[in-house]
């Protein structure tokens, strides 16, 4: 069974997500629409285009159906958006990662938009049920399984913005191209201007003075568990004697082995915090 109440260790853009519902002030619809997120009532969630459809179960022998859409940005909004995005390697990095940039409004803000609804009364929806209230208890369900989406995906939020995770990334990578030329150009034109081609600076060859983009580069832990060692196999040692109690004690290997898991670990766990959160120049 889910719960669908404040939770620490549940991802902040979804948690955000399922404030903004409670606060509305009819509790008791709202702890019916809870009921049926947990009980399995909302039987299927489809995205149409920039459009959540959905079948719930109430207590008719045929289900409601439930849509739910935002107000959906413009193309030139988007275009502003992405290139701001782009600006900022972190949020690049924590996207593709899967991950929703903590301060990721400060983007959109910039911009004269918000991407989280600032209220319920942002959020469109109809439910084909008898009852006039908005959200109704069909309509509240489907709002709690969306917080369960978008922990599992962050882009679900972008797509109800107009704008689905493939769309974002190939403009982004378009960007960064657009930037790579245009770097290239400038420094032709200046290496044009200052050098002599006559006499070529060969030690400053390797030499790039120009900040690079790292705009796309996706730090991750690796897909897998395995490791350099788990390739080579186990290293071979000699066994260790049988202790005083004449219990076998643990191998040289089994020990050493162990030890250079951990080590493994740590590294890798630690190069991704630190690859993450380091400082932009």
């Amino acid at each position: 069974m889910v719960d669908y109440t404040i939770d620490a260790n549940k991802e902040w853009w979804s948690q955000q997500w399922l404030d903004l519902l409670d606060k509305y002030r009819f509790k008791k619809r709202l702890e019916r629409a809870r009921n049926y997120a947990r009980q399995g009532n909302v039987l299927n969630i489809d995205f149409k285009d920039q459009k959540v459809l959905a079948q719930v179960q109430g207590t008719q022998p045929e289900p409601y159906t439930v849509s739910l859409w935002l107000d959906i940005f413009s193309d030139e909004e988007w275009d502003y958006i992405i290139e701001t995005l782009s600006q900022r390697a972190i949020f690049s990095a924590k996207l593709l990662a899967g991950e929703m940039p903590q301060d990721i409004e400060d983007v959109f803000a910039a911009n004269g938009l918000r991407l989280f609804p600032f209220s319920l009364d942002n959020v469109h929806s109809e439910c084909s049920c008898p009852d006039k209230a908005n959200p109704c208890k069909h309509i509240g369900a489907v709002y709690y399984m969306l917080g369960d989406r978008f922990s599992e995906d962050p882009f679900v939020l972008f797509q109800l913005r107009g704008r689905t995770q493939e769309q974002i990334i190939t403009t982004l990578r378009q960007l960064r191209v657009q930037s790579e030329e245009d770097i290239n150009v400038s420094t032709t034109e200046t290496t044009t201007i200052k050098s002599n081609p006559h006499s070529p600076k060969l030690n400053q060859f390797w030499n790039y003075s120009e900040q690079l983009d790292p705009a796309l580069v996706v730090i991750t832990p690796p897909p897998g568990s395995e490791t350099v060692l788990d390739v080579l196999g186990t290293i071979p040692l000699a066994p260790i004697a049988v202790n005083s109690n004449n219990r076998s004690a643990s191998s040289a290997t089994d020990i050493v082995m162990q030890y250079l898991q951990t080590v493994y670990k740590n590294v890798s766990q630690q190069a991704v915090l630190v690859a993450l959160n380091r400082e932009e120049t």
